[in-house]
């Protein structure tokens, strides 16, 4: 049975920094590439960061720079290390995962990040 579990979210102050983690469970997870997304009330899911099961990597304008996700297959396991938060990156992160061998989108429930003093 796939799960994803994400994990890390919580209130900082502007500038501070935050790594969310995500696992992904029942499913080849070297075969998979994750991405995050965030939501914001009011606002359409936006891609954040995304990272292919080969390892490479591509993010918004808006949090280049800023943010880095990587993985570890050993783990099952795909990081979002986010420093110099500011009160925008404000939202809902959600985590999400698609192997090469199901054309199938799977996500997790999601945690909150807000940022503000």
């Amino acid at each position: 049975q796939v799960q994803i579990v994400e994990s890390g979210g919580g209130l900082v102050q502007p500038g501070g920094s935050l790594r969310l983690s995500c696992v992904a469970s029942g499913m080849i997870f070297r075969r998979t590439a994750m991405t995050w997304y965030r939501q914001a009330p009011g606002k359409q899911r936006e891609l954040v960061a995304a990272i292919t099961s080969g390892g490479s990597t591509n993010y918004t304008d808006s949090v280049k720079g800023r943010f880095t996700i990587s993985r570890v297959n050993a783990k099952n396991t795909v990081y979002l290390q986010m420093n110099s938060l500011k009160p925008e990156d404000t939202a809902a992160y959600l985590c999400s995962a698609r192997t090469d061998y199901i054309p199938y989108e799977y996500w997790g429930q999601g945690t909150q990040v807000t940022v503000s003093s």
